[in-house]
């Protein structure tokens, strides 16, 4: 059996698409001119249209939860991900404090978690 290579177009496509890359492409669109790019222009619109479009995605991707509806879960999930990190460009928050909370909550479990929440 001889191992066939793949060829470099196909394995860039295997790579993992991180958040980190998301973030760094909203950034990279942020300033561009508003007619060529919607992360542009969601930004020039202010942070109460980036919040209001991260809203709009969050309760589809719950219906398509509940529903059941994978294909359209994973679509939606993707809009959401995209609209919270536009928003959080446009309030000036780094998605990196967003992961660093992330990654000072799960040190213990979730329920202690929470719990020490309700008392703040």
């Amino acid at each position: 059996m001889r191992c066939r290579m793949i060829p470099v177009p196909f394995a860039r496509l295997m790579t993992k698409f991180s958040l980190d890359d998301l973030a760094a492409l909203v950034d990279s669109r942020a300033g561009t001119p508003p007619e060529t790019s919607y992360t542009a222009k969601l930004l020039s619109e202010g942070p109460a249209k980036a919040a209001k479009k991260l809203g709009e995605e969050a309760v589809e991707a719950a219906i398509a939860a509940v529903q059941g509806d994978r294909k359209a879960l994973v679509s939606e999930a993707a809009d959401v991900l995209y609209h919270l990190v536009v928003t959080l460009k446009a309030v000036g928050v780094p998605l990196d404090d967003v992961m660093a909370e992330l990654g000072r909550r799960t040190a213990q479990s979730g329920l202690a978690e929470k719990a020490a929440r309700r008392h703040t």
